[in-house]
């Protein structure tokens, strides 16, 4: 399984801070209360990021896009503006990835509370 070549593009999209860009692009991400989440891919710029990203450092905030960037999953525009501007968007190879994330993350708010409930068993078993 080490030369699969499937590998490095897991390890990629199985990156937390992955997920949760692709799913905030995507207006999928963490919203305020009341603001509607339609769920249709837009363009953000990188303090729009950061909000929807509560706890995000700076530092994976960087480091993520720029690999997905990489990859070809993301788009960078910079605007030379004071101070500059950097907006970043879903390629088309990474609209693709969106809907494989956005079904897991459907999956995984459906089935959170079976989840938690079997944690709570298990742990209740081995006290």
């Amino acid at each position: 399984m080490a030369n699969c070549p499937s590998r490095q593009p897991l390890d990629r999209i199985s990156d937390k801070w992955v997920a949760l860009i692709l799913a905030a692009l995507g207006s999928d991400g963490p919203h305020r209360p009341g603001v509607d989440c339609s769920g249709e891919p837009r363009s953000m710029r990188y303090s729009e990021l950061s909000r929807r990203l509560a706890g995000v450092s700076q530092k994976m905030l960087t480091q993520t896009p720029r690999s997905l960037e990489r990859d070809g999953l993301l788009t960078r525009t910079v605007t030379p503006t004071v101070p500059v501007a950097v907006t970043y968007e879903q390629s088309d190879l990474g609209l693709s990835l969106h809907h494989v994330v956005r079904g897991i993350k459907v999956w995984a708010e459906a089935h959170m509370d079976e989840v938690l409930a079997n944690r709570e068993d298990y742990d209740t078993r081995l006290a």
